[in-house]
């Protein structure tokens, strides 16, 4: 996805609304196989702190060796705190503590071999609200195929502070017990959030049609996606002030949900944090391109 304002206007808007620490960011499954991260701006400017979780040990070895002075990188499992299999895959970005269902997975060309398990890891989760080296979240980023609800169930005092979560979300489960797209935004409504936007809708070919002599090109049926969820903004009346200025800053940094930044920095004006003209001033930035 690209960042429409990186750089000065990220600064700008920070000056704007008068942040005074840095926006607190939490990734679990921060393997770097999918490219950058949604918070990466945020991150090349100074203006975030993160910690990510990544089990698998090539993946940490690879953040470590390139993470900078705000990055912190942990091994833990993120879950229920109970023991898990860990499931590894032929291909790694299907790696979970589910299993991969065969049945499913036949479904879709290639995928069978993709789920292929080569090895079973037994490895102790932990509760993320039982973290030590976690003091607050602003935003809050999990892939962890399938593995998603299980924390959300177990992160009450994240999922408070948190005002943006992106999570990936599944309407073909291609693991034993994966929860569906409903369940988790049912979840996620009963913790104060709403459907946002959905980011790479993954589309893939029912098998064994294949279109382009290309096994992997999709045609409609959609398999999975990244699914933005933010605290409900028709009652930001329930935030704090801080959690709105980090709302915002992410938004705008990682979304471009420049109508989104526009009424929170009003609520803001209203609550007499901000100045007047702080709503019409973002619209200048915005403006300049």
């Amino acid at each position: 996805m690209q960042h429409i304002f990186p750089g000065p206007h990220l600064h700008e808007l920070t000056r704007l609304l008068g942040l005074n620490r840095r926006t607190q960011v939490v990734d679990i499954g921060a393997n770097p196989i999918d490219g950058e991260p949604p918070y990466q701006n945020l991150l090349k400017e100074g203006l975030a702190d993160i910690v990510g979780f990544e089990p698998q040990v090539d993946a940490l070895e690879k953040l470590n060796a390139q993470k900078s002075e705000h990055e912190t990188y942990l091994p833990y499992a993120i879950g229920d705190g109970l023991t898990k299999t860990l499931y590894l895959t032929a291909a790694p970005g299907m790696t979970s503590t589910l299993r991969p269902d065969p049945r499913l997975l036949a479904l879709f060309n290639g995928f069978s071999e993709f789920g292929e398990i080569r090895e079973e890891i037994t490895l102790e989760t932990r509760r993320l609200d039982d973290v030590g080296e976690i003091s607050n979240v602003d935003f809050l980023k999990i892939d962890i195929q399938g593995g998603e609800l299980n924390v959300f169930e177990h992160a009450n005092k994240a999922l408070d502070t948190a005002t943006v979560v992106q999570t990936e979300v599944a309407f073909m489960p291609l693991y034993e017990g994966q929860p569906r797209f409903g369940e988790i935004e049912q979840a996620m409504k009963s913790r104060g959030f709403v459907p946002h936007t959905f980011i790479d809708m993954r589309t893939t070919s029912i098998a064994p049609v294949v279109f382009n002599n290309d096994p992997y090109q999709g045609l409609n049926q959609v398999r999975e996606a990244d699914c933005v969820f933010v605290k409900d903004f028709s009652n930001l009346a329930a935030l704090t002030s801080e959690q709105m200025q980090h709302y915002a800053i992410v938004i705008h940094s990682c979304y471009g949900s420049f109508d989104l930044v526009h009424l929170i920095l009003q609520a803001l004006v209203q609550r007499g944090d901000l100045p007047a003209n702080a709503p019409q001033a973002y619209l200048g930035i915005m403006s300049r391109g």
